[in-house]
């Protein structure tokens, strides 16, 4: 690392934590989809239905229907070192819980640890660019971690199947994501560090810090919010509905319905993020310079309606309408993300993840129960590929609203630049 002297840091030092703080959240998405990537395994093992393993999904997300906005209340007032170490202890213990569970209600207990601490970090995650990248490469610096987050999610698709297959262990699959969690709790470490360094240096001079910039809780944080963050929020929790609950059963629906192999299955799955991963950083660049972050979510938000149709009603190989998909799973969160801290006021930039994110996770608790009913019911996954196309249609009236909303409040969302 570089020395850093007073008020003034080097781009490297910078870049360091974002690494770092990259990595804080890779071992989660590798944990959150290691049940998706080995489903099939589970339900022969364990004797348990579709429905259940939504529920494994679900229960990650139902505590965060509550908790993350309080996490977020926690980090505007605690500060992102705090709080971010407290939400990566509760990750691992979840995800080791999952591993050594000895029945499935034990994994399910595991699952809503581990989801409580998980989205709560991501929270964590956005103040924290918010804090080291406001006004310089923010979007593109969201772009950088939601690549190397992504990662986790692209190597748990392609590697969790053939690591149970060769230890002919599914449990050996569980235990491979609680080693990645705990990797990520270490980059926390080191991210606490540098943190820390940078601030007695007294180079961070943003609001977001750790816990000075507020005295108490305030919930009426929230009137503050104004029209446009209420419309990305619903943008935000109808687009993640249609791709992390469709990701859940993927692997599964192109066994099922293609006849592929889990391990193909799995690849194909991985597309997704696969083009998510390549192209994030440079559509944040992109956005850091043109701006039009509204035109950019309606744009990602309709793609998506076709591909999960395709996929329902026909049967065209799945690997084009998925990568589709990779595209407008880039798009819209490159442009999202970045777009909060210019809606909202610095000081309660903790909170409005919170919210957002608590919004969120009412989708992906409701709808991976839907579509695992679904599937239990009509013996086929086509009626929860339409209802995913319908959560498309509704995104993208929720971001053609929000750049009619950011005309009427100018918070700049078209423009180039941070304001």
């Amino acid at each position: 690392m570089e020395n850093v002297a007073k008020n003034e840091i080097s781009p490297l030092y910078r870049w360091w934590v974002l690494l770092f703080v990259s990595l804080l959240t890779y071992g989660s998405y590798f944990a959150y989809d290691s049940i998706g990537a080995i489903s099939t395994m589970l339900m022969k093992a364990l004797h348990i239905t579709h429905q259940d393993i939504g529920l494994m999904y679900s229960l990650y997300s139902w505590p965060n229907i509550v908790m993350v906005f309080f996490g977020g209340l926690l980090i505007d007032k605690i500060g992102t070192r705090k709080a971010s170490m407290i939400f990566s202890t509760l990750i691992v213990i979840g995800a080791t819980l999952v591993a050594t569970a000895i029945n499935f209600k034990l994994m399910l207990l595991g699952r809503f640890i581990f989801g409580i601490g998980s989205e709560s970090l991501v929270v964590a995650q956005s103040a924290i660019l918010a804090k080291w990248f406001k006004g310089r490469e923010l979007a593109m610096a969201f772009g950088i971690a939601l690549t190397i987050s992504r990662l986790g999610t692209l190597i748990t698709f392609n590697t969790e199947a053939k690591i149970a297959n060769y230890f002919n262990s599914w449990k050996m699959a569980l235990w491979a994501a609680a080693f990645f969690c705990l990797l990520s709790f270490l980059s926390n470490v080191v991210y606490v560090i540098l943190d820390k360094k940078a601030e007695k240096a007294g180079i961070l001079t943003t609001s977001i810090g750790e816990g000075e910039a507020v005295d108490k809780i305030v919930l009426s944080d929230v009137k503050k919010l104004n029209a446009p963050f209420w419309y990305i929020t619903l943008l935000c929790v109808t687009f993640y509905s249609a791709i992390f609950p469709f990701t859940a059963f993927s692997s599964d629906f192109f066994h099922e319905k293609w006849n592929f192999t889990l391990s193909t299955s799995g690849t194909l799955t991985s597309i997704i993020i696969f083009f998510s991963m390549c192209l994030a950083p440079f559509l944040g660049r992109l956005v850091d310079k043109v701006g039009k972050r509204a035109t950019m979510m309606m744009i990602g938000s309709l793609m998506m309606i076709p591909c999960h149709l395709l996929m329902g009603i026909s049967y065209i190989h799945p690997a084009i309408p998925m990568a589709i998909l990779g595209l407008s799973f880039s798009l819209v969160p490159a442009a999202m993300w970045p777009s909060v801290p210019l809606i909202v006021e610095e000081k309660i930039v903790g909170t409005a993840f919170g919210l957002m994110t608590m919004v969120q996770n009412i989708g992906l608790a409701l709808f991976p129960l839907v579509i695992g009913k679904l599937r239990d019911v009509t013996h086929d996954y086509t009626a929860g590929m339409i209802v995913f196309s319908f959560l498309g249609l509704f995104g993208l009236f929720f971001a053609i609203m929000l750049k009619r909303s950011d005309r009427k409040f100018k918070c700049g969302l078209e423009n180039p630049g941070l304001k």
